[in-house]
């Protein structure tokens, strides 16, 4: 059973969350974790079988300023999921052939050596375009076209042969010029079409309007790694043979912008999307429902099988130096247990996943960054994964 509650004593007092009585020991782990950080807030929003059956949020979106239910936040990596979906839906009409060389649809992308690299290449990360600094200058990272037309000259890391390398920031100029290429459209009129519209939701922002730009929580604190802040650790990790390229795939000043409202002017989907979890539910619920989502249908079942279908992980990513399983825009949820999910998380915390033999979708999104120990990440997004599948799993 699903019933529309008012939320407790430490939210916005709204009715209109959602709480299906299945899913109260993850509202109640979700509403312990928000009151245990004292400071910041989250939302979490589950879906089952198509339709929601969690939609709850807690904390602060500002200091005075309760997280409400239309409050969405800056996610980081978890944008690459979303962008990679809007291609899918491409594939999905015969408008793109994952095995085709991306130069068939971006002619420049040739250069260099670069005409065999396939898009199913590119989706999982083995393109060997990680790198940003050295690539461009100063802020021309937030210039799509300018970093485009640079990644189409630049010469593939010859590591990409033997494993994957982790496209941080690049991730979103390719994939955006690609689906550009294709269409003839500008990206966000593809996010609008091909998911806010069949989706019926439209909080899926790379360009954030104006308008709305109230509504999104600036995010705390800033990304530390291993103690020291982004700037400092990536000045160190170059020296280092095995955190360097992780160093030059991210470049300077990006973390230090991360509330800048700038930021919000242009579309980078590798790590500027902004979201509400409800938003971010909805798209995987498609996903893990048969590529069908309120009637509507949203992605051939031949196409999210294709997806799902993602491979044991081989080789060892040379910039995040751990064997992910990168799959076609999505990697597996970060649980203990071996789901057979698919989605994306960002730093700090946020993220979505997919659980298709279930018939699950979850999506957290917060404007506290990580843990006491890193404002790269923690576990929050792990925890309430691996308690939403195991609730679904016993029904």
């Amino acid at each position: 059973m699903t019933e529309t509650i008012a939320a407790p004593a430490v939210v916005e007092r709204e009715p209109s969350m959602v709480l299906d009585a299945r899913f109260v020991p993850l509202a109640e782990k979700f509403f312990q974790v928000c009151r245990a950080r004292r400071t910041g807030g989250a939302a979490l929003a589950v879906f089952r079988h198509g339709q929601p059956v969690l939609d709850i949020w807690a904390g602060d979106a500002a200091p005075g300023r309760p997280w409400q239910r239309d409050t969405m936040a800056m996610s980081y990596s978890t944008g690459k999921g979303v962008a990679a979906t809007v291609l899918h839906r491409l594939a999905d009409r015969g408008l793109l052939d994952y095995d085709r060389p991306v130069a068939d649809y971006w002619p420049e992308f040739a250069a260099a050596g670069k005409e065999s690299i396939t898009v199913r290449e590119l989706l999982n990360h083995r393109a060997g375009l990680h790198r940003v600094r050295g690539l461009v200058t100063g802020d021309a990272y937030l210039d799509h076209d300018t970093i485009a037309a640079a990644l189409a000259a630049a010469a593939p890391d010859p590591r990409r042969h033997r494993a994957p390398g982790y496209h941080t920031v690049t991730f979103g100029p390719l994939v955006v010029e690609l689906a550009q290429r294709i269409t003839g459209r500008p990206f966000p009129d593809l996010v609008r079409s091909e998911l806010a519209e069949p989706l019926g939701i439209s909080d899926f922002w790379f360009r954030v309007p104006p308008e709305h730009r109230h509504r999104i929580a600036p995010l705390s604190p800033a990304v530390r790694v291993a103690g020291f802040d982004f700037e400092t650790f990536a000045t160190r990790a170059r020296r280092t043979r095995y955190l360097s390229a992780l160093a030059d795939s991210i470049p300077e000043g990006l973390v230090r912008r991360q509330n800048d409202p700038m930021v919000h002017d242009g579309v980078h989907p590798g790590w500027n999307g902004v979201f509400t979890a409800r938003a971010l539910a909805t798209m995987y619920a498609a996903l893990a429902n048969n590529g069908v989502i309120d009637s509507t249908a949203f992605l051939t079942p031949e196409t999210v099988a294709q997806i799902a279908r993602m491979p044991r992980a081989t080789g060892r990513d040379y910039i995040l130096n751990v064997t992910p399983h990168h799959w076609l825009g999505y990697h597996r949820p970060m649980t203990a247990s071996n789901a057979p999910g698919l989605g994306h998380l960002g730093t700090g915390g946020s993220g979505g996943f997919a659980f298709p033999d279930v018939g699950l979708s979850i999506a957290f999104v917060t404007n506290r960054l990580g843990s006491r120990i890193s404002a790269a990440g923690d576990l929050r997004m792990a925890a309430f994964t691996a308690m939403a599948y195991r609730l679904a799993s016993r029904r």
